[in-house]
């Protein structure tokens, strides 16, 4: 009882000291306008998104402190978004370096906030972001409204710029924050907010800090009882039920998933792990809330411990006398599912999207945690501890026998003249930087393809039907399946480093443009997924490099005398027909459904596909780690029942294919 009131005490002394004061400026907005992409990523889709993430990040930081427990994030018509949280409000008094309220640095002045001051938050989710005020500046509206010491404040902005001084409007027994704005559609490529986008995020954020009630609504869409479509994120125990969120369509290897929480060496660490029957490795790591996709010191730390402590039970029970062969670090992960989330008083991100944590003092900190927390595991649970260790050998004994499969692929990957696949057309270019390769479904459209393209910086890869399917396939089977290593072949990349067998060397990749090209129908789509998620289980530098690309063949020719035109959706090919028409709602116009690249001859397939002053290549991008886990697991994998529910669920987005 007493330690509830110690805490209740120290709430209330921050809520006090929670002031103008507290609110420390870093450096003035300047050029966000000029140069959006340099703060938030890019102006498409993820930068529209971030906006949201961005303001989001500040009612998590009151959540953290303890003074937020609901997070109501509304998508409005129009496609404006309205964030309220029941935070303490930011603070309005005046800023006693500025000369001006405090609400208004805030939303003004980039990297101004209360996280700053370590007085006001011990951590903070969106440290390593740009801020409320850089989502002012990129906004065409953004009104602020403060529920504060039972008054309401407000003041609004038009492109970062107060429309007016901060003004009392009100009185209210609430208290927290509401921000609402509208994305200026002058900077952004894209309008619309994507609700599933938005939701993986949220789902994310209420499984990194459990106890928090995040609710989505979509005001553009109504229920049939006209009610608007809402979802409701809350954890209540946290990074478990992350782990069984993400492994839901894999078969699990033991009952219960060990966790620890606690703080070590004065790092709050927070570690959720389980083993089911794939073959795949699938850590996803936080600081902060902030997704490091790129690794850094504490997923060092965590596989550090867990390969230490593994090995010494494992030795120790003598289940490993008879082998052959050490046991490397990546097999005690083969078939692990884990979240490691530590929380950084001053995170130092480096890598090439800052998502690399840098912080060595973190690295011992996890190790600590991960050995302390198996060794109690493995002592408290023999059955599951043998499982582990079975798994753990069939792992080595499968890389062990693909060790002479990845010679194989390292010998024709080598950089030299006669190692290239036979099928393979190479572009005469030896710059990496400016060569493409197309991998192309079937001899048929590649051989199309090959007439089509410019020899000069475009290769072409045709593929013999559908590739193995790798979320179900061992590392040997993988490298022995000739269209995967002919891919492996053609990139020129190697697999294996002293660290990690299975980690890709990109030392010598020929490309920096690898296009997917598939035929317009089910079979290609099919096809397409089974690549995407070759490279997201094998090849996943790449993609987060920017390397991989989707094809956007038309779907569509529509034909009246001498006029043609392409039309790549249902929507331009109506238009167009319409257009054509004319007054003449009888007059005869000739479509022409392209299911298959090959029924494009060369020239039309270049002029449409493959051209770079006149095709649309879609990168490929990995938003969100673990949702994209989940997903491919769920889609490629063995259990039905999750596939199912996903495809009836997303039927009414599909097109019937006849």
């Amino acid at each position: 009882m007493s330690e509830t009131v110690v805490e209740m005490s120290e709430k209330k002394k921050a809520a006090a000291s929670y002031s103008a004061d507290s609110i420390q400026v870093l450096e003035g907005l300047e050029a966000v306008r000029k140069r959006p992409a340099m703060y938030i990523g890019d102006i498409g889709m993820k930068g529209l998104h971030h906006l949201v993430y961005e303001v989001v990040d500040n009612s998590i930081d009151e959540a953290l402190a303890g003074h937020c427990d609901t997070i109501d994030v509304h998508i409005l018509e129009g496609n404006g978004i309205r964030v309220k949280d029941n935070g303490r409000g930011i603070p309005v008094d005046m800023h006693a370096k500025e000369g001006r309220s405090a609400l208004e640095v805030v939303m003004t002045v980039l990297h101004a906030g209360g996280k700053f001051d370590k007085d006001s938050y011990k951590v903070s989710g969106g440290l390593h972001g740009v801020g409320v005020s850089c989502v002012n500046a990129l906004s065409s509206m953004l009104l602020a409204e403060v529920h504060r010491d039972g008054k309401i404040y407000q003041q609004e902005y038009s492109e970062g710029k107060p429309k007016y001084p901060v003004k009392e409007t009100g009185t209210t027994e609430d208290r927290g924050t509401i921000v609402t704005f509208q994305p200026d559609l002058t900077i952004f490529q894209v309008s619309e907010f994507n609700f599933d986008t938005l939701a993986a995020r949220l789902r994310e954020l209420s499984f990194l800090n459990k106890n928090i009630r995040l609710n989505l609504t979509d005001e553009r869409k109504k229920n049939d009882d006209g009610s608007f479509v809402t979802e409701t994120f809350y954890s209540e125990l946290g990074l478990p039920e992350f782990v069984r969120y993400l492994d839901g369509t894999r078969t699990p290897l033991i009952e219960e998933v060990i966790y620890m929480e606690g703080e070590k060496q004065g790092i709050p660490v927070e570690i959720a792990m389980v083993y089911n029957d794939s073959y795949s490795e699938n850590l996803h790591s936080y600081v902060n809330n902030i997704n490091t996709h790129e690794g850094g010191t504490h997923l060092a730390g965590f596989r550090s411990g867990l390969t230490r402590t593994l090995k010494k039970y494992a030795d120790g029970t003598g289940a490993t006398k008879n082998l052959k062969f050490e046991i490397a670090g990546d097999d005690f992960r083969e078939g692990l599912t884990c979240v490691i989330s530590v929380k950084v008083q001053e995170p130092q991100f480096e890598g090439q999207t800052k998502t690399k944590l840098g912080n060595s003092e973190v690295m011992g900190a996890v190790n600590q945690a991960v050995s302390e927390m198996l060794e109690n595991y493995l002592e408290e649970h023999p059955k599951d501890a043998r499982q582990i260790v079975d798994k753990v050998i069939l792992a080595a004994t499968a890389r062990h026998a693909a060790k002479k499969a990845r010679e194989l692929v390292q010998r024709k990957g080598a950089f030299s003249g006669g190692g290239l696949p036979g099928k393979l057309a190479d572009c005469q270019s030896k710059d990496a930087s400016a060569s493409e390769l197309f991998m192309v479904e079937g001899d048929s459209a590649g051989g199309t393809a090959k007439q089509g393209r410019n020899r000069e910086f475009q290769a072409i890869l045709p593929l013999r039907g559908k590739i193995l399917n790798v979320e179900k396939a061992m590392q040997h089977k993988i490298l022995e399946n000739e269209e995967i290593r002919n891919i492996y072949t053609a990139l020129g990349v190697h697999i294996g480093t002293e660290e990690d067998s299975k980690a890709l060397n990109m030392v010598k990749l020929r490309y920096h443009k690898i296009v997917i090209m598939c035929d317009a129908d089910v079979d290609g789509s099919h096809i397409q997924t089974l690549i995407m998620t070759f490279f997201f289980r094998h090849m996943q530098p790449l993609i987060e490099q920017g390397y991989l690309y989707i094809a956007t063949p038309p779907l569509y020719l529509v034909k009246k005398g001498k006029e043609q035109v392409y039309c790549w959706t249902e929507a331009e090919r109506e238009a167009n027909v319409e257009r054509m028409k004319g007054a003449n709602k009888d007059a005869s116009v000739n479509i022409q459904r392209y299911k298959g690249l090959g029924e494009m001859n060369a020239e039309q397939l270049w002029e449409t596909t493959m051209d770079p002053s006149r095709r649309t290549l879609r990168q490929v991008t990995i938003e969100n780690g673990a949702e994209a886990d989940r997903i491919f697991s769920m889609l490629m994998g063995d259990e039905v029942p999750p596939r199912r529910e996903f495809i009836e669920k997303n039927a009414v987005y599909a097109k019937l294919d006849v």
